[in-house]
């Protein structure tokens, strides 16, 4: 039998239980240890404890006091900003070597998208998985850099109310502060800005990410070739990420330049890409694809993670 990482789960709300789902259905280098949460009643750490997973109601505090807590190498952090700073503080304390994988916007470690920047964090102790419409977006702006100086980019990202929760509508702030952020650091734009829509329509639509793009002027085949290519590459981990339509292109003449606020005018081209991502309803419902696209992606750096430390030769932290 291969070998695997033991994991922990903080938080048992809706993305921590949909992560351990994934985790048990999907985890080839990397097996469940523990849920954690802070309420005893959570339908998540029912689940859990049906599933003969460890669980403790106690948070951070309570991981550390379970007998799985010696084995556990990698803890995913499902809380909240705040709370996700407490937690990597106490953890780190008892186990200075612990990899953590931070889905909320606390940004202690550095901005990660699997696809564009993984592989440069694989050994940092704390990566940080931007935000939902960061991980549906930022592949396209990097897309566009790949083959073009980026200028800005902006996105749009528009969810449905319904898979809004307490925890999401928190951290609206850090949404898209954060988001902002990595557009510039990973998507490679010299100037970023998120927007977040919570759409209240029923039924429930899926979420959807429009994302412009003005850089220097360059083939647009190269632009549409680069951005297709990376649209397959996050697929392989969220297979309901899609283009819902045709890409489109404006060239913006020198004799008629745009002005964007603190980067002067500008003139090249505008790429805009629209963007509609389904979840794989593992525990969710299929409309909340920004959750889904989280805890994909979260799975996807644990998994890299996981073998990394396998290929390392041990698993003791």
């Amino acid at each position: 039998m291969s070998r695997k990482i033991k994991a922990a789960i903080i938080g048992s709300g809706n993305i921590g239980s949909d992560l351990m789902i994934k985790i048990l259905r999907h985890g080839r280098s990397i097996e469940m240890g523990a849920m954690v949460g802070i309420d005893p009643q959570s339908d998540g750490l029912a689940r859990a404890q049906r599933l003969h997973v460890a669980t403790t109601h106690e948070g951070a505090e309570g991981l550390t006091r379970l007998p799985v807590f010696p084995d556990i190498d990698i803890v995913f952090d499902a809380t909240s900003a705040g709370a996700h700073v407490r937690n990597e503080a106490l953890l780190r304390r008892l186990k200075p070597r612990l990899r953590m994988v931070d889905l909320t916007p606390a940004a202690i470690g550095p901005y990660c998208v699997p696809v564009v920047n993984l592989d440069q964090h694989l050994a940092k102790p704390n990566v940080n998985m931007v935000t939902c419409g960061g991980q549906a977006t930022i592949p396209i702006v990097a897309a566009v850099s790949r083959v073009a100086r980026v200028h800005y980019a902006e996105i749009v990202a528009s969810i449905s109310s319904r898979s809004a929760g307490p925890g999401t509508r928190a951290n609206i702030d850090e949404f898209t502060e954060t988001t902002s952020k990595a557009i510039e650091a990973i998507g490679g734009a010299g100037k970023g800005r998120a927007i977040i829509i919570l759409n209240p329509s029923e039924p429930a639509q899926l979420m959807r990410d429009t994302v412009y793009v003005l850089s220097e002027a360059v083939d647009q085949a190269a632009v549409e070739a680069s951005v297709n290519a990376m649209v397959e590459s996050v697929r392989a981990y969220v297979p309901g990420y899609r283009l819902k339509q045709a890409m489109q292109f404006d060239l913006i003449p020198g004799s008629a330049p745009v002005r964007i606020p603190g980067l002067g005018s500008f003139s090249g081209l505008k790429t805009s890409v629209f963007l509609e991502v389904e979840g794989a309803a593992h525990y969710l419902p299929s409309y909340a694809g920004n959750l889904d696209i989280m805890t994909s992606a979260a799975l996807a750096t644990g998994e890299r993670i996981a073998q990394s430390l396998i290929d390392a030769g041990g698993t003791r932290l």
